[in-house]
């Protein structure tokens, strides 16, 4: 019975030393290095040019000549307008040009002749006037016949409607036999693929921020920042970001919203990029600088502020309030409070109390947190 009271006893000792022993919390120091703070928008993509093809003249439609959704290039036949009365109304224009070119050529001959004679006082005044007349009528019939030469030339080249731009065009809206009336009928739309814009609003305070970065970069806000570069992502997580530049803002503020518009301009040969589509971009919002940045898990809310966890030589905590930033390769950068020296809780913060002693494990943050685990 002894045996067993002392077995109790040395249990309850056992219990209440590792009761006594220091939490164990993960530490580690901060990521210190050379950032570029940036903001995100969300906006839409929009094609660089985009046409609605219609036709200039009226007529039935005889022939498409694409498939719906396919790439066209510049020039590419895409429809074709019933030609036959064109090239009636064509070959009835030339027949009054070769008219018109006859009755040119024998008023010339006739005016040639009575200059001659009036030279010898063989004709009057009065006759060679008329003649000179005639010829002068004739020019002018001569080139009004040309002109609607040229006209029925034009409109038999408009039965035949070509791509204006390269691009991916749409369905057809109008099938073969239909009637087309000239400069109303839709008939499909032609979007350019490569490059593609993306469309964004800042507003006012970030406008002064951005205006005066593009200052320090030798340009302005409205051709583009001098080129700032951006990045762009989309909804699906499988695609890697996307590369741009900014080249475009509106020259005045909206009164009404009190944003500015931003063009940004992407690179698009694989064609992933598509207008209507959403995504949101990140335009560097401040000059590089040495920055200090740490795990979103190392920080703590005390009521309206943020706060993390400082363990000292003695592995004693304390809190140390801190003003975050945005997040940048999957840390949060601290804008105010800590130097970078700091030891900072990074796992563990519900056992870590201020003014405990806590057994610090060491870790090192690698520099890109998305990509590359910690290390002990």
């Amino acid at each position: 019975m002894s045996a067993a009271l002392l077995s109790g006893v040395l249990g309850e000792g056992k219990a209440i030393a590792q009761q006594q022993d220091p939490p164990v919390v993960s530490v580690a120091k901060p990521v210190v290095r050379d950032i570029v703070e940036d903001d995100e928008f969300v906006g839409r993509f929009e094609a660089v040019d985009e046409v609605t093809i219609r036709s200039r003249v009226s007529g039935y439609l005889e022939e498409v000549h694409f498939k719906d959704g396919a790439l066209v290039n510049k020039g590419d036949l895409l429809f074709t307008i019933d030609q036959r009365p064109y090239e009636a109304a064509y070959d009835a224009a030339k027949s009054q040009v070769d008219v018109a070119s006859s009755l040119l050529d024998f008023t010339k001959v006739q005016l040639e002749r009575a200059e001659e004679l009036a030279r010898s006082g063989n004709l009057s005044a009065a006759t060679l006037d008329d003649r000179r007349r005639e010829y002068l009528s004739a020019q002018a019939t001569f080139q009004g016949a040309n002109a609607s030469m040229r006209k029925a030339s034009l409109e038999l080249e408009f039965t035949e409607i070509r791509a204006p731009l390269t691009g991916r065009i749409d369905r057809r809206l109008v099938s073969a036999g239909n009637l087309v009336q000239s400069d109303s009928t839709l008939l499909t739309t032609i979007v350019a693929q490569d490059p593609i814009d993306f469309y964004f609003d800042i507003d006012e305070r970030l406008y002064f921020t951005y205006a005066a970065d593009a200052r320090e970069r030798g340009g302005t806000m409205q051709d583009g920042g001098s080129g700032l570069d951006v990045v762009v992502r989309i909804a699906d997580q499988r695609e890697a970001s996307f590369k741009g530049k900014l080249d475009f803002a509106e020259n005045r503020i909206d009164s009404a919203t009190g944003t500015m518009r931003v063009r940004a301009r992407f690179p698009n040969t694989g064609g992933i990029l598509q207008p209507g589509m959403f995504g949101r971009i990140n335009v560097p919002g401040s000059l590089p600088y040495r920055g200090v940045m740490l795990p979103d898990e190392a920080i703590g809310a005390d009521q309206d502020r943020r706060i993390v966890f400082v363990v000292d030589d003695t592995e004693t905590v304390s809190a140390k309030p801190v003003r975050t930033g945005p997040r940048i390769d999957g840390y949060r950068v601290i804008r105010e409070g800590l130097t970078g020296n700091e030891t900072i809780v990074i796992n563990g913060l519900m056992r870590a109390r201020p003014g405990a002693k806590v057994k610090a494990e060491m870790v090192t943050l690698p520099p890109t947190a998305e990509t590359v685990g910690l290390r002990k």
